[in-house]
């Protein structure tokens, strides 16, 4: 192989040099001719040789390759040679010696031979077909390469960033709307409410939601025990940073010991203490009930005052604590702003406020007057036996599908239903002399307070 390489070299140059003078290599036909190229200096056994083996092949294809470039260095062509002509002439010797090559290749075995020489005279068809048939298929490489190139980003991004999952569409369970009327399961719960949302909207669906709780608290009522105003003002402030049922198990022994303003004004602070310990803040706490007594004593001759600046001038009365009062001792409405209250109008994102007072002023917007006393049971009782703080349980609940936070606690009715505190799970509620309607619904009192 090294012998034939370097005759080829040898071939090559006598060609190249032979163009340059405007010469024809010896053995060689002029224009179109059928021509197998015997290099200058050879002889004719060399030539027939070299067909047999394969190996003279070369030159005859670089050659015109070569000439050709040379021509276009010097941009003139051989005499009595047209450029339609010098095609037809490189196009015949490639195609024959490419086939020759090939059935040599083949002869001796050696495929890869034959596969190489095909592929040489496929690659240089093209620069004999002239300049201008040269740079167009240049010039669409080109354009394939930008645009491959263009292209190569975007699908290494989308190998590289895989497509995030789609969300799961969150399904109201069919139980979960059974207790309301007749009302039809929701196929889907959207997990936030729009954006968007009017304030039309907003208002049917704040009015929806009371309507249909009301239905599953019919017997919504205040859980704080009392036979008159003075009882349920001072059962409301102990309320506070404890639970009703706590209060309820504790104010029997205080009203019996001190069953009106004048009497609880007089009385010993550390024996109130002592009564008040189980209620928690229990100093704090005997001072607010001892002064509130004195001033009703002194101020309202011993009665509640049943307007609302006049309730929260009282020592440890604000306005929730006087709309309690005001709307059941006195059936006047108010919006009773807990913290269960606050918790549930924002997760049923009524408003996003978190000030008490706002609270207040933008639920109270959404409603009449008239319901603005129940609509506090009903959202308290709510929150208090299903839509819990820490643990909703959004699987048994009766307004899923109008709860833009429904997902949020336990979505399995099963598990969900595990959940449900008082009379939803079948346990006490938190009165000792509960009203007739709550008995009557099923409802369970709560027992006295234990002696330790």
């Amino acid at each position: 192989m090294k012998k034939t390489s370097a005759k080829q070299a040898a071939a090559t140059e006598t060609v190249a040099g032979s163009t340059a003078t405007g010469t024809t290599p010896a053995g060689r036909a002029p224009a179109g001719g059928t021509a197998e190229a015997t290099p200058a200096g050879g002889s004719a056994g060399e030539a027939a040789a070299n067909k047999k083996s394969g190996t003279g092949t070369a030159p005859a294809k670089k050659a015109p390759a070569k000439k050709a470039d040379a021509e276009k260095a010097a941009g003139t062509a051989p005499a009595g040679r047209t450029p339609a002509g010098k095609t037809a002439a490189k196009k015949a010797p490639v195609r024959r010696t490419s086939a020759k090559k090939t059935e040599a290749g083949t002869g001796a075995g050696a495929a890869p031979a034959g596969r190489t020489s095909a592929g040489k005279a496929a690659a240089k068809k093209a620069p004999a077909t002239g300049k201008a048939a040269s740079t167009k298929p240049s010039t669409a490489k080109a354009a394939s390469a930008r645009t491959s190139t263009a292209k190569a980003p975007a699908a290494k991004a989308l190998v590289r960033r895989p497509a995030a999952p789609a969300k799961k569409a969150v399904v109201a369970p069919k139980k979960a709307t059974a207790a309301i009327g007749g009302l039809a399961p929701a196929k889907t719960v959207a997990p936030k409410p729009p954006r968007q949302e009017s304030r039309t909207a907003l208002v049917r669906r704040a009015r929806r939601i009371n309507r249909e709780l009301a239905e599953v608290y019919p017997y919504a009522h205040p859980e704080l025990d009392f036979e008159n105003p003075f009882q349920l003002l001072v059962a409301t402030v102990l309320s506070a940073q404890t639970t009703d049922l706590r209060v309820n198990q504790t104010t029997p022994a205080l009203f019996a010991s001190y069953p009106t303003p004048e009497d609880l004004a007089a009385a010993d602070p550390e024996k109130v203490e002592e009564i008040l310990r189980p209620c928690g803040f229990f100093r704090a706490k005997t001072r607010s009930v001892i002064g509130l007594s004195k001033a009703l004593a002194e101020e309202y001759g011993g009665e509640v005052p049943g307007r609302l600046e006049d309730l929260v001038k009282l020592p440890g009365v604000g306005r929730k604590t006087a709309f309690v009062v005001l709307g059941n001792a006195y059936g006047r409405p108010g919006i009773t702003v807990d913290t269960h209250f606050q918790r549930l109008v924002r997760r049923w994102k009524w408003t996003e406020a978190t000030d008490p007072d706002k609270i207040e002023a933008a639920v109270g917007a959404l409603f009449p007057k008239s319901d603005w006393t129940d609509l506090s049971h009903h959202v308290i009782w709510h929150g208090r036996r299903i839509c819990h703080a820490r643990r909703p349980a959004c699987g048994a609940c009766p307004i899923a599908p109008l709860c833009p936070a429904y997902g949020e606690g336990e979505t399995d009715p099963e598990k969900a239903r595990k959940l449900l505190k008082y009379e939803k799970a079948g346990l006490p509620g938190q009165r000792l002399n509960p009203p007739r309607s709550y008995l009557d619904a099923g409802g369970i009192p709560a027992p006295p307070l234990r002696a330790e």
